[in-house]
């Protein structure tokens, strides 16, 4: 009987170019996205970067907890006060999602 391969077998590269992967400190790649007319950063943040922290998505207004992994987007040309923290998921639905979240008179802001 032979050992078993605890390692799985090394895949082809990815179709990412090496623009889109530069690392950021954060662990992530990042890569640059067309959305609502303008230019898009977003940065994939690795689930170890993020103990301890917790944000709200607009995507769909509810937290990302403490240690998952998520998505930050912001405009390109834009300060670090626009970043956004999304769930992956909400992130890519950004388009079919509704342009309105409602939200109790008691909800916090982002």
């Amino acid at each position: 009987m032979s050992p078993r391969r605890n390692r799985p077998k090394e895949a082809a590269p990815a179709a990412r170019g090496a623009e889109d992967d530069r690392s950021g400190r954060y662990g992530g790649w990042q890569s640059t996205e067309a959305w609502q007319g303008e230019e898009w950063s977003v940065r994939h943040v690795a689930g170890a970067s993020a103990q301890g922290k917790t944000y709200r998505c607009p995507g769909c207004d509810q937290l990302i907890a403490s240690g998952v992994p998520h998505v930050v987007a912001w405009p390109e040309h834009s300060g670090v006060d626009d970043r956004r923290h999304w769930h992956k998921a909400c992130w890519n639905a950004k388009d079919r999602r509704t342009t309105r979240v409602q939200r109790s008179r008691n909800a916090p802001r982002f």
